[in-house]
């Protein structure tokens, strides 16, 4: 029971860095900040990575996720 709060709360660590960097990559986004909105992606796509070498995410699961994102911030760069 230790062991499972102690790896609980790494891995709540682990997802609120990269739901955090995605939502700020969303934010900016939605605010018109295409500039911001590109340098917060390769932040948002750093903590997907690192959420799938600690194992907290699949890595099919982060590729969909980086997917997703990269392709609303080409969108939003295109028009």
């Amino acid at each position: 029971m230790r062991v499972t709060k102690r790896k609980t709360l790494k891995n709540n660590k682990i997802k609120g860095q990269f739901r955090s960097a995605i939502k700020i990559t969303k934010s900016a986004l939605a605010g018109g900040e295409i500039d911001k909105a590109q340098e917060y992606l390769k932040k948002s796509i750093q903590a997907l990575d690192k959420a799938a070498q600690k194992k907290v995410l699949t890595k099919n699961a982060v590729a969909r996720m980086k997917s997703r994102l990269n392709k609303q911030v080409k969108n939003a760069a295109k028009k």
